[in-house]
């Protein structure tokens, strides 16, 4: 018979073997849905204008797709990498549930900020 000792032993090296991002817990998801991007207006306009073409829908796992293609993003933490796709390399930061701010090439947070507009259309 196997001692209980040794079974406990067993159970909990097992569970030191477990993958890194498992471990760390710092990988999540997007909500679904689809994001509207836009840059702040002014007082004489429209608080926020729209960018066109710059719309994106979150489809599932760690997948999107836009107009000119599909992809996939990577979310760590707060931040969030395009890695495949047409909005490969671009990165934002979350804000809050569904909000997101581009983030520059120089880390700063840009302008343009994305929000989930509803859920994902057909």
């Amino acid at each position: 018979m196997i001692d209980l000792k040794k079974l406990t032993l067993l159970a909990a090296l097992a569970g030191l073997a477990s993958p890194p991002a498992m471990a760390q817990g710092r990988l999540s998801l997007l909500a679904q849905g689809e994001y509207i991007c836009a840059l702040p207006g002014d007082a004489t306009g429209a608080a926020w204008i729209v960018q066109e073409g710059r719309e994106f829908a979150v489809t599932g796992g760690s997948s999107y797709r836009t107009e000119q293609g599909s992809g996939s993003y990577l979310m760590e933490g707060k931040l969030v990498t395009f890695t495949r796709g047409p909005m490969r390399g671009a990165k934002f930061m979350l804000l809050g549930s569904g909000l997101l701010q581009q983030v520059g090439r120089d880390g700063k947070l840009g302008r343009m900020r994305c929000h989930r507009a509803g859920p994902v259309e057909d």
